[in-house]
């Protein structure tokens, strides 16, 4: 995208979200807008999703490199964090530092859509752990991969 056609600006409450995801398992399906280079942005990103009820963003999970941030812009999605589970009201504001206290999922048990906007640093690469499932996802240079954190390897294994 060139300099000329990039957005200047996006409404966080009307703006036109042109994503749909939709999960391999039923639960996780959204529209969603990718606004960090969209708008220009290079050290952070954002996300706008729109959680119909019953669906969520992704599975519990944390970041090893990534802090995000989540603003509810509508809507009262539950949130479950390390801490358990909390429902957000429409302006709430909260925190998922890297690391295993930022443990997160974003899930919309209410009967209205919900709208959150999520923001975080862009690390050139970055890790996220599953701890329902003990997988390990690594992400760099436009790839991903999953492992299973079971059994454990030793560094020198298959060397």
């Amino acid at each position: 995208m060139s300099e000329s056609e990039r957005e200047r600006s996006f409404n966080l409450f009307g703006g036109e979200l042109e994503r749909r995801e939709l999960a391999e398992r039923p639960g996780y399906e959204w529209r969603s807008a990718k606004l960090g280079e969209r708008l220009g942005g290079k050290l952070i990103g954002m996300s706008v999703y729109e959680l119909e009820p019953g669906q969520s963003t992704f599975p519990f999970h944390y970041h090893l490199l990534r802090e995000e941030w989540v603003i509810v812009v509508s809507g009262r999605p539950t949130l479950r964090s390390a801490d358990g589970d909390q429902v957000l009201e429409t302006g709430d504001v909260a925190v998922f530092p890297a690391g295993e206290a930022g443990a997160h999922r974003l899930t919309n048990d209410g009967s209205e859509p919900a709208r959150i906007a999520m923001f975080s640093n862009q690390p050139v690469g970055d890790a996220a752990v599953y701890p329902d499932s003990r997988k390990l996802g690594v992400m760099a240079a436009g790839e991903r991969h999953l492992v299973r954190q079971d059994p454990p390897v030793d560094y020198w294994e298959g060397e």
